[in-house]
């Protein structure tokens, strides 16, 4: 079980550095650190941050959070999952500083989260509800990126543009297809093809599709802009070239502490710490399910990491990050077996930020855009809704109406939405589902025996009355609560009156193993101690 103290433990330098490990570990954060730059690049473009941003949040991500995570395969970084938020955050703020001072103040709302032990948190949402809020941040992320894609000016989910009149959006189409560029069409279709095709197939020397995409894109992009079809400046990666020590110090943006009394700031601030803590957990779910050593990850204890990452990269001018399923799968199928992967991982991001950014600054951004796409789809897939569709209308409509909300208000909104109607939904279950009956014929009389369940709720108390109210005249009715460890006292003075008062009816009403009274139930230190046991 995890431990009750938060301080974090020494690190065992044989553990981590010996041999053994460090010959998985070096050539794996290799391969994460050729699979997050683009994506953190692509993650803060598709957020409306500075690129500079995106590198910066992946380079604490890895160092700071990998060394004080107790996951030994969780890679964390500016996430896909955020970028709605994130998008929506920096446009309502106004001012980058302050969006900065958010996440500063998610980062300890995270801390807070973690000494409280919050960390099963994600265990209350509903998988339809995460579903369904994945695919939705996929179809906002298509649609962003869409226009980078084609080379044109344009945002697709622009209020501005399309919320007000029809000549209004035709006018904007008009002229932002006006500007549309083939090249960035080619290198786009043709980075997704090896994005798509990429995973059928054995890379050469287990190079990561990214990297080709990225290297793809760069080539392509040289030899167009030799042609009449040559990329434009606007369509290209910016990020400051570093000029010496004090350049270097200039690139970071701090928080604006003087907008501590904004509620605006505050609502996004808790926002950021629920969304990318619940979308910590469930990836660090999803990546102890993968281990090979299937090794059990403190949530807890990753709660603070990501706090203190989170607090280090607002201070510094960087994104909110997570634990991210997309690197850390890469991680794990690349052979990692210790955090030191990741940490490695974040070395290598801040040498290229430093040394060469001439290089980065001449990727397309329609290959960042390609990947984008293909993520968003992933997320957003036409198997998910297939999946979601077999298990029900319980899970099925939660899932849609979800994706539906998040798309015409905002991503908090829409959650809340898509939780309310999944506790609809829970509620309707079990107020048809607390008991089963059986009726016997035995000549002119009737038996009628009601099977309790193992708990019955005050919320099954208006199916039980509908159906003792029903019950025919003249019938033999036998309650048994035989496997019932708790029945609401609301529920027990329903049956006591209708076994007084049923005789009106001529109904015969014999109560089996039902008492007067239910403690509630729980644990006791026994049970724990053989759960413990076991």
């Amino acid at each position: 079980m995890e431990s009750r103290t938060f301080v974090f433990q020494k690190w065992d330098v044989k553990k981590y550095i010996s041999k053994k490990n460090l010959k998985r570990d070096l050539p794996s954060s290799l391969v994460v650190f050729f699979v997050a730059l683009p994506l953190c690049l692509g993650i803060a473009l598709a957020s409306g941050a500075p690129l500079f941003a995106g590198v910066l949040t992946g380079v604490i991500a890895g160092i700071v959070v990998g060394s004080l995570s107790g996951s030994q395969l969780s890679v964390s970084g500016p996430a896909a999952g955020l970028t709605v938020i994130v998008l929506g955050a920096i446009t309502q703020l106004e001012k980058y500083p302050v969006f900065l001072l958010a996440v500063v103040l998610a980062g300890c709302l995270q801390i807070i989260l973690g000494l409280i032990k919050a960390g099963t948190i994600g265990n209350y949402f509903p998988s339809s509800v995460i579903e369904g809020m994945l695919a939705a941040i996929g179809l906002i992320l298509i649609l962003k990126q869409l226009p980078h894609a084609l080379g044109i000016d344009l945002d697709f989910l622009d209020e501005s543009v399309f919320r007000n009149d029809h000549r209004g959006a035709y006018a904007a189409l008009g002229e932002a297809f006006s500007q549309f560029n083939p090249a960035a069409l080619i290198i786009s279709t043709l980075s997704i093809a090896i994005l798509v095709y990429g995973t059928r197939v054995r890379m050469p020397s287990g190079i990561p599709a990214p990297l080709i995409v990225v290297v793809t894109g760069v080539v392509l992009g040289l030899m167009l802009n030799q042609t009449a079809y040559a990329l434009r400046a606007e369509q290209m990666v910016k990020i400051p070239v570093v000029k010496g020590w004090e350049g270097f110090l200039g690139l970071f943006i701090h928080p604006d502490f003087s907008a501590i009394n904004s509620r605006e700031m505050w609502t996004v601030a808790a926002t950021i710490a629920i969304v990318a803590s619940l979308e910590t957990l469930l990836s660090l779910e999803a990546i102890d399910k993968i281990d090979p050593i299937k090794r059990v990850s403190p949530t807890n204890r990753e709660l603070l990491a990501q706090g203190i990452g989170n607090i280090c990269s607002g201070m510094l001018g960087g994104l909110p990050m997570t634990s991210v399923i997309v690197r850390s799968s890469a991680n794990v199928n690349s052979g990692a077996r210790t955090k030191m992967s990741a940490i490695f991982h974040g070395c290598w991001l801040l040498v290229a930020l430093l040394f060469i950014p001439a290089l980065i600054n001449k990727i397309p951004l329609s290959c960042l855009a390609a990947i984008l796409l293909v993520t968003g789809y992933r997320l957003t897939r036409i198997s998910l809704f297939r999946q979601m569709f077999a298990k029900g209308w319980d899970q099925f409509v939660p899932f849609v109406v979800t994706i539906v909300a998040i798309l015409l208000t905002d991503l908090l909104k829409g959650v809340a939405i898509g939780m309310v109607l999944s506790i609809f939904y829970l509620l309707r279950i079990n107020m048809r589902n607390p008991f089963f009956y059986r009726i016997q014929e035995e000549g002119n009389k009737k038996n009628l025996r009601i099977k309790l369940a193992e708990e019955v709720s005050f919320l099954n108390k208006a199916a039980i009355q509908v159906v003792l109210n029903n019950i025919p005249k003249e019938t033999n009715v036998i309650i048994d609560g035989s496997n019932s460890r708790y029945i609401d006292p609301d529920v027990l003075e329903t049956i006591f009156n209708f076994q007084r008062h049923a005789y009106t009816k001529g109904i015969l009403v014999t109560l089996e193993n039902i008492k007067k009274y239910y403690f509630v139930p729980r644990l006791t230190d026994q049970i724990i101690q053989d759960i413990n046991k076991k």
